[in-house]
This record gives structure tokens, sequence and C-alpha cells, in this order.
């Protein structure tokens, strides 16, 4: 098992209101290192439809910092290791929205090399997708309930998660959901010698897009 930390991450807001939550957990190698979350003051207004879904008002996140507060935060945690996300795209949006790119960082797939970027991303939608292509949903809800791992889900949550977080469209908790699929693989006897590399290659949003980061065999 590699011992490179990778950073989960969820972000709940919109393009409207910005980021109103992040939830981070560090897993370095097949434990969860660290936690941190926290509600962010929002840019913006939150729509009806957004405050039902994350459940986070206005009122709620009154005198709270804005997310660009944590830029320390995340540029360390990009420097440290590979950023990870359930339908990465989202979250690097979010992030190059506030901040286009952290300082020179690792690339973590091709090292020694470094990048000024938040990727290479590590994806368990991608991921889900490209292991079990015959699944009807990879909504990460779904993904918990057909691989059951929502009774750890919740024990993770009961531990993690701030008091009334503990759901799914809260950051901590859906980055919680995340991790737990990572670590999963790596309990899978035909995934025994996964390596960082192969998990940022399979994590590609597309076969022309891996094929242009290197092809990387699991064997």
């Amino acid at each position: 098992m590699f011992s490179t930390p990778i950073h989960v991450i969820d972000f709940e807001g919109s393009r409207q209101s910005g980021v109103v939550e992040h939830g981070v957990v560090t897993l370095k190698g097949s434990r969860i290192d660290e936690v941190r979350t926290r509600i962010c003051a929002p840019l913006g207004t939150i729509s009806d439809l957004d405050r039902r879904q994350h459940g986070i008002s206005e009122e709620l996140a009154a005198g709270a910092d804005p997310f660009n507060a944590d830029w320390d935060l995340f540029a360390n945690l990009r420097g440290s290791g590979p950023l990870c996300a359930h339908s990465a795209a989202v979250e690097d949006g979010f992030l190059r929205s506030v901040w286009p790119y952290p300082c020179e960082v690792p690339d973590f797939l091709d090292a020694p090399n470094r990048v000024t970027s938040w990727g290479p991303w590590v994806d368990t939608l991608a991921l889900y997708r490209r292991i079990y292509p015959q699944l009807e949903s990879y909504k990460l809800s779904d993904l918990i309930g057909v691989f059951d791992l929502q009774r750890a889900l919740k024990t993770k949550a009961e531990i993690h998660c701030p008091t009334g977080r503990q759901r799914y469209h809260c950051a901590l908790y859906d980055a919680l959901a995340s991790a737990l699929l990572l670590l999963r693989l790596y309990e899978l006897p035909e995934f025994k010698e996964l390596s960082l590399r192969w998990l940022i290659l399979q994590s590609a949003s597309s076969e022309a897009a891996r094929e242009s980061m290197g092809q990387q065999r699991l064997f």
C-alpha cells in the first residue's frame, strides 16, 4: 500500500452561493487519519432548493468566514497528496472558481514532476463506473447501498460529523462516503497491487483522457 495521503473532499454550495460547507477526509494507507469540516459564509443568496438539499441557511452561516479564508488548508492539502472526490470535476470547479491554481505542487502521477494544478484527481465516480460498468446508478448513496457500506458510514459519521450534519448532502458525510468507497477497493483481492498511479489513471474522465495521461497496468 502506498504511503502518500489522499484527501477526499466534498463541497456543498452552488454557483450562486459559492461554497457554504466543506468536508475533508485524509486517508493514509487504509485508515482515516484526519477529518476537517466547517460551514462557510455564502457569497450570494442560498436558494430555497439548495437550502432544502444541504440544510444550510444564511442564518446558520451567519458569522462564519467565507470559503476563501481556507487557502492555506487546501493549498497544503494539495501539496501533500492528491485530492479525491465523487465526481471530481464539481469539486475542481469550486476550487478553481476561488483559486485558479495552487502553488507549484507534486504531480503524483509522474513524480518527480511538479505542476500548478488542483489535479490530477482520484475520482470515486469514475473508478466505480470503470470497474463496475453494469450498475444502473453511480449516485453516491446508491453505491453505498449496493456495496453494503451504509452501516460503516453511519458509524463513521457518528464519530466524525457535527450534530445535525450526519446525512447525505452534508459535506463531511459525503466525503466519508467517498472515502469508504475508495477504502473498499483497497480490500479487494484483485486490487492487492493497487497503486496511486493506477487510481489516478483510472479516474480519468474518458478513455481519451486516460490515454493522454499514460498507460498503467494493474498487475
